[in-house]
């Protein structure tokens, strides 16, 4: 058989391809390549990427809202020192007004029982005044109690009042009665009936005196 017999056989032997799914592929793609056009998904790609860096680089206010919670920790912080030292002065001052109020209350009490001492004071120089010789181991044991009383007396810082021949002083006198005398100025202590007690700054008892008129 001659050879172009036998490929005008092979060839007419192959498959033709289908013409109508050939041209719909070619429709196809045609109408994607006009679909895409100068703004197709190649451009919008490009605008996307290009929009993108934009979004990330907006400026975000960190910055100011820790300014604001710095300023804001700083005046909690005067506001608690503030407290702290209010609350530090009222402490200073109720511990100052509790300790004058504690000696205020121990003089007060020291003062009672003295008031309640002197009345056995004033018998004691009675009985030594109008003791006798007789009575002399008696009068030993009465002035030694005395001298004794006297010491607790002096040691609590407490002083007689003796004021005979001194002007009188309302403040520390208390006049019983008034007399004239020659020679004597008007308002000067004639007599001490009974004699008063006083610390540095309390009269515990007034003198009680007769004054001249």
């Amino acid at each position: 058989m001659p050879r172009s017999w036998t490929a005008r056989a092979s060839v007419s032997n192959r498959p033709k391809p289908d013409e109508d799914a050939v041209r719909e592929q070619l429709r196809e793609e045609r109408a994607e390549i006009e679909d895409a056009g100068p703004d197709g998904p190649a451009s919008n790609g490009a605008a996307a990427g290009a929009d993108a860096p934009a979004a990330e680089a907006e400026p975000q206010d960190d910055g100011g809202r820790r300014e604001d919670a710095t300023e804001e920790l700083r005046r909690e912080r005067d506001e608690y020192l503030d407290l702290a030292k209010r609350a530090q002065a009222d402490f200073e001052n109720y511990r100052k007004r509790t300790a004058k109020d504690i000696s205020a209350a121990g003089s007060r009490a020291r003062v009672g029982l003295i008031r309640e001492l002197l009345p056995v004071v004033d018998n004691l120089e009675r009985a030594l005044g109008s003791a006798t010789d007789a009575d002399h181991a008696l009068v030993e044991g009465v002035r030694l109690v005395l001298s004794e009383l006297q010491g607790v007396l002096q040691r609590s810082g407490i002083k007689a009042i003796e004021p005979a021949g001194d002007q009188f002083d309302p403040t520390v006198h208390e006049a019983l009665s008034t007399r004239e005398q020659e020679g004597a100025d008007a308002g000067v202590v004639l007599d001490v009936v009974e004699k008063g007690y006083k610390t540095d700054d309390v009269v515990i008892r007034p003198a009680r005196v007769v004054v001249a008129s």
